[in-house]
């Protein structure tokens, strides 16, 4: 069935064995019309066997690029917005130390993020961290005309070229963009700047095992090589469109026949805060795929046990209109014991001893049980580590299960038509030519 396991027990009461063995037939079709490349979208359908097929040569010079980096930088600004830093930054913050930036010595450069808004305050202060430091940057940007990562590219390149002059500078700018068109293209190009692709049939929130998500995750250390290896045993084991064999496809049957019955909002929800931005990834891979003709799942995040304390009144008892997945990691790489104290008046005596791991897992059943008395289904994934392969395991996981739950919904998992409306009205406010 797969490396990770996929705990459906909090779904039983929802959801018949009938309504599965409905919904089959069609998932079968998903399945076809994706695997044959015949469905809405299947231009960008090449995510799909990414994980076999992948460009072993730029691979290579990814991980020679980064080792480039770790050796001239202390710094790597990652330059993007949407899909073009989310999956990256879900990957490096899901397995980095989390306080990796207070701390003095690192082995790795520290990645940052910047063009992914707006905010003069956010940049002024990036800017400061780097008066003092060694930076290069990667910009990422099928165009290089999306207003956010292009003001950004402006402004770090003229600090580039100011601080190391024009020809150092040209080696510290990494362009991750179109194989053969677009402005940051053709400026790439012209300045000499090492160049990796924006593959054409892989889709932005689908691109972090590109060179998209690699560059940044191998520069911050983390084994791009197991990254890929965990993608494509999930790729291997999620060939069968039977969902008794298929835990990718059983998820999009579960969150469909759900949604059906008014579950129109899932939390995706953790039990680990260094998983908060790798809800954020999930967030836009579902939204942006399946928000489409006026339908579709409204994708949401927790952070658990933090937000029992705020949000858990209303998952609680609040609207009945949410269900809830949960990731969880059976073996975390640290672990903390309760210590024994001489008295007990904080009445924590009964855990003195245990880890803080055994409590959280038993909170996270607690909490099933609790939310499933209240009315909501709760679907539970747990990863047996928390480490590259798992990740990238997860990854593709997600992805396929949120094509098949498109089609399965009758949308195009793969366009994103409404996200150009507001750059419209934008460009007209900022007094654009043209507009």
């Amino acid at each position: 069935m797969g490396y990770l396991k996929f705990d459906v027990k909090g779904t039983k009461q929802f959801v018949s064995d009938n309504e599965l063995e409905e919904i089959q037939p069609t998932i079968s079709m998903a399945d076809l019309e994706l695997r044959k490349h015949t469905g809405a979208g299947s231009d960008f359908t090449d995510w799909l066997d990414l994980p076999k097929n992948y460009d072993r040569s730029e691979f290579n010079r990814i991980k020679k690029a980064a080792e480039k980096i770790k050796s001239d930088s202390d710094v790597l600004i990652t330059i993007g917005i949407g899909g073009s830093y989310l999956g990256a930054r879900a990957v490096i913050e899901s397995l980095q130390d989390s306080f990796i930036q207070l701390k003095d010595k690192r082995e790795f450069p520290l990645v940052l993020f910047a063009g992914n808004s707006l905010s003069g305050q956010y940049l002024h202060e990036l800017l400061q961290i780097l008066d003092n430091k060694d930076f290069s940057i990667n910009v990422i940007s099928k165009s290089g005309t999306t207003t956010e990562p292009a003001i950004a590219f402006r402004i770090f390149k003229n600090l580039l070229e100011t601080r190391y002059g024009k020809e150092e500078a040209k080696k510290r700018i990494y362009v991750t963009t179109d194989s053969s068109r677009g402005a940051l293209k053709q400026v790439a190009d012209s300045e000499g700047y090492e160049e990796f692709v924006v593959p054409d049939g892989v889709g932005g929130r689908f691109s972090v095992l590109t060179a998209v998500g690699l560059l940044p995750i191998a520069t911050a250390g983390i084994d791009i090589d197991a990254l890929m290896e965990g993608a494509f045993n999930a790729y291997k084991d999620y060939q069968d469109s039977n969902i008794e064999n298929n835990d990718a496809y059983l998820y999009a049957a579960l969150r469909n026949i759900l949604y059906r019955k008014g579950k129109n909002i899932e939390l995706l929800e953790n039990y680990e805060p260094n998983l908060m931005y790798f809800a954020e990834w999930w967030k836009q891979l579902m939204g942006e795929s399946e928000g489409k003709n006026q339908k579709g799942i409204y994708p949401s995040s927790a952070n658990l046990s933090t937000d029992l304390h705020s949000l858990g009144q209303y998952i609680q008892e609040g609207r009945r209109n949410l269900m809830e997945t949960v990731i969880r990691i059976v073996n975390p790489k640290y672990d903390v014991d309760i210590p024994k104290v001489g008295n007990d008046l904080d009445q924590l005596g009964y855990l003195e001893g245990k880890s803080l791991n055994y409590v959280n897992q038993k909170a996270s059943e607690a909490v099933r049980l609790a939310h499933n008395d209240g009315n909501v289904p709760v679907m539970i994934i747990d990863l047996p580590k928390e480490d590259a392969y798992s990740v990238g395991y997860l990854i593709y996981f997600f992805e396929l299960a949120v094509a098949i739950s498109g089609y399965v919904n009758g949308v195009n998992p793969f366009n994103q038509p409404g996200v150009e409306d507001y750059k419209v009205n934008m460009f007209k406010l900022l007094g654009k030519p043209g507009y």
